[in-house]
């Protein structure tokens, strides 16, 4: 009988197990006899490689935000894993552009799909592989048994051996707040979009002229912004933006109040600080091992302050010597010996004299914290002033510190993966000032600004339903308020287990598995594996991706920095490997 693997969701994640697969099977399984082999169905209502994401059909105004460059799904020597080093061309080399384009996402899709028919290509004769374009609905069977995978419109179940989920990102049910806010929407004839990915909402209810509150500021903000103007006919002119009269007024706002910082534009030259240095390997095997376990803000993120200053510093006395006032080594003695956050900002005071040199993670994390302006035209003023200066900065190698921040920043990743269950805000604060969209957004939304198609609003915005109107305010402009008839809510649905729209992974729910107190689907850290709520692996099941505790930055990454997505995946296809190697094998013995 052959074997069967079943990996639900064909997009990055499951592409990028499948290229692992293919690495690992001529050291792992060898389909040993004629009539035996390996069965791998990926089911998927999108085609295999892009999935939904990274679809063709979107709006080809929609890119990426990281430089071509710096996108690759293959692994290189960086990456620690158990499997062999397969390398591939990063998204630029395989289309032939000039590294630093922010490409589309169609682009990024084909290059997906590309991968995804090598990664196939490189499986043994003995491994085929059969795409379902549909979903899964459930899945069944016994911990020490065949498992049934159903998918919709089918009476028969898939077999199984093993199962893989690789969901990616998932829609999900409306919490409290927001079926309040929809069902306001609906009594008082409002316009109320939830958070959806915004390539697939109904942007068509926001009409031309009419004012749209919208709350959120991050890379989903940002595709609510193209679509509204350029999707709908505007052009920019240099620095200028002519509106063609169909875009509506847009006021936005947020917990932080400002844009996620701008993707770096200067490339690393000389001597890259050597990470990780205070939090690694033994750091985290030494948290791993508390039977207490730890807390987040109390034992973790001190250290990674620690590595992100550290990451800061060796840049700057690096290469900015005459800006510091102590040799480097002297410094790095100190700062290493300092015992918490107070002797080292001490040590920095009296090393680094230009404050603007030394690195603030809390007034990076909340700029406007305290800030306060007399008027909404002060603080559009105000605004779009921080965001020159942020760009300025970004685009200025003198502040290369902030580069080495960005590669202290994955390193930490790399770290926190391994950790598992780390809260939420860990996740938000990466993604606000190390994946942050492309320069020539913001620049873009200034100049929306200067047209008044776009409105600032300010921190810590707080939205109310009442008087047949959405209302929002905040703190940093006191006394001002705005109204509106319409409301979108920018950013993605959360990743929980029990609000996820997917029906399999509610079947999941229903059935016991374990999640963590944000809602995200346990398992296991060495191979992925589904734990229960007794924290007992499934023999049979696995999950990867942004739905589990184990979440990464991303499918793929940048090359050479460690990639935790593929150690993950080769860690998963291993053992997948090695299950079904040793399937139906006598017992030693």
């Amino acid at each position: 009988m052959r074997h069967s693997l079943v990996i639900v969701g064909a997009g990055p994640r499951g592409t990028g197990l499948i290229e692992r697969i293919a690495a690992n099977t001529p050291e792992l399984y060898t389909g040993q006899g004629p009539a035996e082999g390996l069965d791998i169905h990926l089911v998927d209502p999108h085609p295999p490689g892009a999935g939904r994401i990274w679809r063709a059909a979107q709006s080809p105004l929609l890119w990426m935000n990281s430089h071509a460059e710096d996108v690759t799904m293959f692994t290189d020597d960086t990456v620690d894993m158990a499997g062999p080093v397969r390398e591939g061309p990063t998204l630029h080399e395989w289309a032939g552009i000039d590294g630093r384009t922010f490409a589309d996402r169609q682009l990024q899709g084909g290059y997906l799909r590309w991968v995804h028919e090598r990664a196939v290509a490189a499986l043994p004769p003995s491994v085929t592989v059969h795409h379902h374009p549909r979903r899964a609905l459930r899945v069944s069977g016994p911990r020490g048994g065949r498992q049934q995978v159903w998918l919709e419109d089918r009476p028969r179940p898939l077999p199984a051996d093993l199962v893989v989920l690789a969901l990616g990102h998932l829609d999900a049910e409306l919490d409290e707040e927001q079926r309040a806010l929809a069902a306001y929407a609906d009594e008082h004839g409002l316009v109320h979009l939830p958070p959806d990915f915004t390539a697939d909402s109904e942007l068509s209810a926001l009409r031309p002229g009419e004012p749209v509150l919208v709350r959120g500021f991050g890379l989903a903000f940002v595709d609510l912004m193209v679509l509204l103007t350029e999707g709908r006919g505007g052009r920019y002119e240099g620095d200028t933006y002519v509106p063609s009269g169909r875009e509506p007024v847009l006021y936005v706002g947020s917990r932080r109040g400002v844009p996620y910082h701008a993707k770096i534009g200067y490339d690393w030259s000389g001597e890259r600080p050597p990470l990780p240095r205070f939090f690694g390997p033994a750091e985290t095997a030494e948290l791993l091992a508390r039977p207490q376990g730890f807390d987040f803000r109390q034992d973790v993120w001190p250290l990674v302050e620690k590595e992100l200053g550290f990451a800061h510093y060796h840049r700057l006395f690096a290469v900015h010597p005459e800006r510091t006032a102590i040799a480097w080594t002297d410094f790095e003695e100190k700062y290493a010996a300092a015992g918490d956050a107070a002797e080292r900002e001490t040590l920095v005071a009296s090393a680094v004299p230009d404050a603007g040199d030394r690195l603030d993670l809390a007034a990076l994390d909340r700029p406007l914290d305290g800030v306060r302006y007399g008027s909404a035209e002060e603080f559009q003023d105000g605004l779009r002033a921080y965001v020159e200066a942020d760009l300025s900065r970004r685009h200025d190698p003198d502040h290369s510190p902030d580069l080495a921040v960005f590669l202290g920043l994955l390193s930490v990743y790399g770290q926190l993966v391994r950790l598992g269950e780390i809260g939420s805000s860990w996740h938000g604060f990466f993604s606000y000032l190390a994946s942050g969209p492309p320069g020539p957004r913001l620049r873009q939304l200034l100049a929306l600004s200067r047209a008044g198609v776009l409105n600032f609003v300010g921190a810590d915005m707080a939205v109310h339903a009442e008087d047949g109107v959405f209302r929002a305010s905040s703190p940093t402009v006191p006394g001002v308020t705005v109204e509106t008839r319409a409301l979108v809510e920018a950013r993605l649905p959360e990743p929980t287990v029990r609000r996820a729209r997917d029906p399999l992974l509610r079947a999941l729910h229903r059935e016991g598995v374990a999640e963590t107190p944000d809602g995200l689907l346990r398992v296991d850290r060495l191979d992925g594996r589904i734990l229960d709520r007794a924290g007992e692996p499934h023999p049979r099941r696995f999950a990867l991706g942004p739905g589990t505790d184990g979440r990464t930055p991303g499918a793929f990454t940048r090359p050479r920095t460690g990639g935790p997505a593929f150690r993950q995946n080769d860690a998963t296809a291993r053992a997948v490997l090695v299950f079904l190697r040793d399937l139906g094998r006598p017992a030693a013995g």
